[in-house]
């Protein structure tokens, strides 16, 4: 099974953990992640035509603050209303409208665009203040800022050549998009919104500048690595693993904790008792593939100072799910 070091390539769990440690609330942890892990594609690099973001955080600044809300964490749980959410994009939207607001360069979050006939055009994720590389802020113009939070599989296609890799070949675990299909949405049609006349009506400062914020992780089988640089990706993405279930079971024994929607961002730190061994790990997940054929993402867990502690992290698929995958790609 493929093991992913850091730095060039020590896994990204252990720096968290080097850096965040102290935190123990999940949603703090999750800010935490937002914050500070690498981003999903290289800025810099030519294919997405300066159209991709990235957060200059002052680390300094954002540490002690995450530690007095750690130790307070009351109104972010009062912010985030968990109770309201069903997709993890707009649960990390919400923590990043958190830390906007703190910062104080948040205009708007979620704001929708409608023509004429009240119809939907589009939604700006976030509008904010921005200052250029010499601190000189823009007071006639916003910044248009775009969220996606992702998880892709990369799927390996055999051709006449051997293996080959694409941004389209990274698909959701669900099957319902791939990363290609992602970017090429942001790229072409969100951050484009405002430019749009409706948009442009509505707004009371113009869009000075559009980016996109693109975190998430990336799953590879065995020990199978494209080219990072090739595809745009940043060399440093957050990455696990992807197996089936069959495969699970040849797996050497380790602890695992199944990882709830919510708890995807940050590297997990749970308490003892939820830890499972593979057997009962393998038995809960053939129980669920028996009514649904969506994914189960593990973290990989070792016990640290009375937690356990995530130092690898993977999907484990249906046996038929590589197949489905290729079903979906080819109808493309």
């Amino acid at each position: 099974m493929a093991t992913f070091p850091d730095k060039p390539n020590r896994r990204f769990q252990y720096s968290f953990h080097d850096r965040w440690g102290f935190l123990s609330d999940q949603h703090v942890r999750s800010l935490a992640w937002l914050l500070d892990a690498p981003d999903l594609l290289a800025p810099a690099a030519p294919q997405w035509q300066g159209k991709i973001g990235t957060l200059d955080v002052n680390f300094g600044f954002i540490r002690q603050w995450l530690k007095e809300l750690d130790a307070c964490p009351q109104p972010l749980h009062a912010w985030l209303n968990l109770h309201s959410f069903t997709r993890l994009g707009r649960y990390a939207e919400r923590l990043m409208a958190f830390y906007f607001t703190h910062e104080g360069s948040l205009i708007s979050h979620g704001l929708q665009v409608r023509g004429a006939n009240q119809e939907t055009i589009g939604e700006f994720d976030f509008l904010l203040d921005y200052a250029d590389s010499l601190g000189h802020t823009h007071g006639n113009s916003v910044l248009h800022l775009e969220l996606a939070t992702k998880f892709y599989l990369l799927r390996t296609r055999i051709g006449p050549s051997g293996f080959s890799h694409g941004m389209d070949y990274f698909i959701g675990p669900n099957l319902a998009d791939t990363l290609g299909l992602k970017v090429r949405k942001i790229i072409d049609k969100q951050l484009m919104l405002g430019q749009h006349p409706a948009a442009q009506i509505q707004l009371s400062r113009q869009v000075g500048m559009a980016k996109a914020l693109i975190k998430g992780w990336l799953f590879y089988h065995e020990d199978e690595m494209p080219d990072a640089a090739e595809l745009g990706l940043a060399n440093d993405h957050c990455r696990g693993f992807w197996c089936t279930i069959s495969e699970l079971t040849a797996r050497t024994e380790q602890q695992y904790l199944i990882l709830p929607r919510l708890s995807w961002l940050a590297p997990e730190k749970a308490y003892l008792d939820q830890v499972l061994n593979k057997e009962r790990l393998t038995e809960a997940l053939f129980n669920k593939f028996q009514h649904e054929s969506m994914p189960v993402l593990v973290a990989i867990v070792e016990p640290q100072q009375g937690f356990a502690i995530e130092t690898e992290r993977g999907f484990i698929v249906p046996d038929d799910w590589q197949n489905k995958a290729g079903q979906r790609n080819n109808s493309q």
